[in-house]
């Protein structure tokens, strides 16, 4: 390790940084809250009820995070109040793997799509759209080319930050191959490279400079950042997965480090075809916000590591899903038949909505599907035949028609994705229908109790103002209901979770 690269490990600690207001805008004007403990998460609102004869069309971008569900079980296992725009709904329901087939063809995933009733709104429906990524051997994936990119800022001294990164990386070299490289970037007051590109084989060395890592100085993400992508870009692999994984709290306060900047620099590396990994540790500072822009903006995916049975999970379980991309760019659009349908609203992905015009627009960036990943959305449906509190009041219109769909069938709705191939430019779309035949949530797959039961909580943990029950032992009770054979636990885990926040609602 050369002289310049002990520099960037070795500073002295930053200086406390000041007290920051409660509620604060960034760069871009969006709303951003800090708590008590100076963790940042932006501001979300829920998505309301649209009519579907006024807006048929809904657009959004698939999200495979899972850093909110891991966040809000530290928040409840430490006996906190959970904040609640720390929940995103779509996270808590994707942690969780659901039993949908492979694809059958050359598609990389398949479409799966179920229609039952609300258990929150009992006169309205759920319809759940479900994908799954195709699973590809490891022993088949494409090389990889691995930059770690690691904050050793003064902030990143606690147990649950620098050690259990240490740790947690450590899970995922044991993944890699013999044809795989692995480089390390540190980041504090200053960036330098601690580890240049090496073989995975060559382990000793690798843990070596991990080993050497120590926390201390101000945080210069942006020049960490750039340094990353550079040493990625010098040994890019043709046709290979060539990723830099970002390791840190979020709490950048050196030079590029506001979300609006941040999104900019990030924005920009994402053209050189290299894809990001950002994982977020800690509690007290933690900056949610920016972690979820640079995942959101750099081809990447987001998860929070607040303890070592998920960087198991997320690093070594779900590694070829975490690391590997099978399909970019994915969106997904549904159109909905006025005749069954008189208003609808997606659960979640708030954040991830596009315009209807962006669906075919090539060069709209959306998000990455990972080998073996799953992936699911649930839309809230107000029936034709229902007169609900919560429709969106009607106006006049002159011009437009209020004629119901005809000669369509039993067509619920028209479902479309696409997606391009990993190093691909050019979108592929692929469609599927859904046919009016709902059962009864009793008869429902576990899978759609399950994640209707993840997604209820998340709910209750926003306080909506669009759900009528927010008993969390009916929550429960769904829950269980949706358990299934849970192999690995984490149905269970969840089943705890909610046991554990009643009693801290008392």
């Amino acid at each position: 390790m050369n002289a310049a690269s002990m520099d960037v490990i070795m500073e002295t600690p930053a200086m406390d940084k000041e007290m920051k207001f409660e509620e604060s805008l960034d760069d871009n004007g969006k709303n951003i809250e800090t708590n008590q403990n100076d963790e940042e998460y932006a501001s979300l609102i829920e998505n309301p009820f649209e009519l579907t004869k006024s807006q048929p069309v809904s657009t959004f971008s698939i999200d495979v995070d899972k850093a909110a569900y891991s966040n809000i079980r530290r928040m409840i296992n430490n006996g906190e109040t959970v904040d609640k725009n720390a929940v995103r709904i779509e996270e808590m329901v994707n942690y969780f793997k659901y039993n949908y087939p492979q694809p059958q063809n050359n598609d990389p995933f398949s479409i799966n799509t179920e229609y039952s009733d609300s258990p929150w709104n009992p006169q309205h429906k759920l319809l759940k759209i479900g994908l799954q990524g195709k699973n590809i051997p490891l022993d088949i994936l494409p090389p990889s080319n691995i930059v770690f990119l690691i904050d050793t800022s003064g902030s990143m001294q606690a147990e649950d930050k620098l050690p259990l990164l240490k740790q947690s990386l450590k899970i995922l070299l044991n993944q890699l191959r013999p044809q795989d490289k692995v480089g390390i970037v540190a980041y504090a007051g200053s960036a330098g490279v601690i580890l240049p590109s090496t073989s995975a084989t060559d382990k000793n060395k690798i843990l070596e400079a991990f080993e050497m890592l120590q926390a201390g100085g101000s945080t210069a993400g942006g020049e960490g950042i750039e340094l990353a992508y550079k040493l990625a870009k010098e040994n890019f692999i043709k046709k290979g997965n060539n990723r830099v994984v970002l390791a840190t709290d979020g709490d950048f306060n050196v030079g590029t480090s506001s979300v609006a900047n941040l999104e900019t620099l990030i924005e920009e590396k994402r053209k050189s075809g290299i894809y990001l990994t950002c994982l977020g540790y800690g509690m007290g500072n933690y900056k949610d916000d920016k972690m979820e822009t640079l995942a959101d903006k750099g081809n990447g995916n987001y998860a929070y590591i607040d303890n070592l049975q998920e960087a198991g999970k997320f690093l070594g379980k779900e590694f070829a899903g975490s690391i590997y991309t099978i399909a970019k760019d994915v969106k997904v659009q549904i159109e909905f038949n006025p005749k069954y349908v008189k208003s609808y609203r997606l659960i979640g992905y708030e954040n991830r909505k596009l315009r209807n015009e962006d669906f075919e627009n090539d060069k709209i960036d959306a998000g990455e599907l990972g080998s073996g990943h799953t992936v699911t959305a649930l839309y809230e449906i107000i029936p034709a035949n229902v007169n609900s509190e919560f429709l969106p009041k009607e106006g006049k219109l002159k011009y437009s028609s209020n004629a119901a769909s005809k000669g369509f069938g039993d067509e619920l709705a028209t479902v479309k994705f696409r997606y391009k191939k990993p190093d691909g430019e050019k979108s592929t779309e692929i469609s599927q229908i859904v046919r009016n035949s709902g059962l009864r949530i009793s008869s429902a797959s576990p899978d759609f109790k399950f994640a209707t039961s993840v997604a209820w909580f998340g709910l209750v943990l926003r306080d909506s103002k669009l759900i009528k029950n927010k008993s969390l032992n009916a929550v429960e009770n769904l829950a269980k209901e949706g358990k299934s054979s849970d192999e690995e636990g984490y149905r269970s885990e969840f089943i705890g979770l909610v046991q554990q926040y009643k009693t801290i609602k008392k």
